[in-house]
């Protein structure tokens, strides 16, 4: 193992960067080996990694000594960043920062950062189509990803921007799985008219990252983007009716009435689909499922996602 570069993942306890360590441990052939970051070692999560044989050690992204400390020895570093555990872009903005000057600070020769277009350079803060949220962003947890780019280059750290896709997984853990109506027939919320969404099972996101690392230097610099399927909503409903044997309809709410479920974040989720709906061309272009195979070739459909996950969707 000491001849393996070290890749040092923060979020190793989630799920993109919880991929990510596990594709490592399972391609014996790499030439790496994962370093799992997190703020609580002694998490259930932690233990098991440690468990497995992972180095675990902490850090913290809102504090960037304890990052610089982390990333120490690591040739690369997979970068990420939890909008949903605070919803505050400049929050999120200043911890992407303290990654990027602490992946300087430790020499790292290659970064990943998981990231998402800045959606007022397709719709400005000007546009009234979409209703401008805090003063100052459109799609929060899209825009803070976006600005936090430059971060990365500010810093001089030779980095990769990854672009992902709507989680699959969102259906089990977001809240976003099919609900029963007062027909009982259950009901896919998916505000998106009949374009189609890039999705992926998170997961995959760390076995695509892998085969970034392993690419060396052909995609620093760059700005690449993941999928393992783009489907329409009703394709999307159609594939749960088969796996579930429950018919599941396509619910295609407006933008504007989504924006006024409540829930935290449902305003930026809102805008979020309405970004994807209004340039899906351009969304769908940057994510091509070909290329993502290349970076993982056993990346899942979303059928096959569903044949593995169905069980843990909850049925409301």
């Amino acid at each position: 193992m000491s001849d393996k570069k070290i890749i040092a993942v923060v979020g190793a306890t989630g799920a993109q960067g919880g991929g990510l360590v596990r594709a490592i441990l399972a391609d014996k052939s790499s030439p790496f080996v994962a370093r799992a970051i997190t703020r609580n070692v002694t998490s259930d999560k932690a233990k098991a990694l440690a468990a497995l044989g992972v180095e675990v050690v902490a850090g913290d992204a809102d504090d960037e000594k304890s990052m610089v400390k982390a990333f120490s020895g690591a040739y690369g570093v997979f970068c990420i960043t939890n909008f949903w555990e605070h919803l505050s872009p400049d929050r999120e903005i200043a911890q992407a920062t303290a990654m990027a000057k602490a992946a300087k600070a430790a020499g790292v020769q290659h970064a990943i950062w998981s990231t998402l277009e800045d959606s007022r350079r397709f719709i400005p803060l000007s546009d009234d189509r979409m209703p401008t949220l805090h003063g100052k962003w459109k799609v929060p947890h899209f825009d803070a990803k976006g600005v936090a780019d430059q971060a990365f280059r500010d810093a001089g750290v030779p980095t990769t921007f990854l672009l992902t896709s709507f989680y699959w997984d969102n259906l089990i853990y977001f809240g976003m799985g099919p609900k029963k109506g007062e027909d009982g027939v259950l009901g896919l919320v998916l505000p998106m008219g009949d374009r189609k969404l890039p999705g992926i099972a998170a997961a995959d996101i760390g076995a695509a990252a892998l085969g970034i690392f392993k690419a060396g230097k052909e995609f620093i610099g760059k700005t690449v983007g993941i999928s393992g399927e783009h489907l329409s909503g009703a394709e999307m409903a159609a594939q749960l009716s088969k796996a579930l044997g429950k018919e599941v309809r396509h619910l295609d709410v407006p933008p504007a009435v989504y924006r006024t479920f409540g829930f935290p974040g449902a305003d930026d989720l809102g805008n979020m689909f309405q970004f994807n709906h209004d340039f899906a061309d351009e969304f769908r272009s940057a994510r091509s499922v070909e290329f993502s195979r290349r970076l993982n070739p056993a990346i899942q459909t979303f059928s096959e996602w569903l044949a593995q996950n169905k069980q843990r969707i909850p049925l409301e």
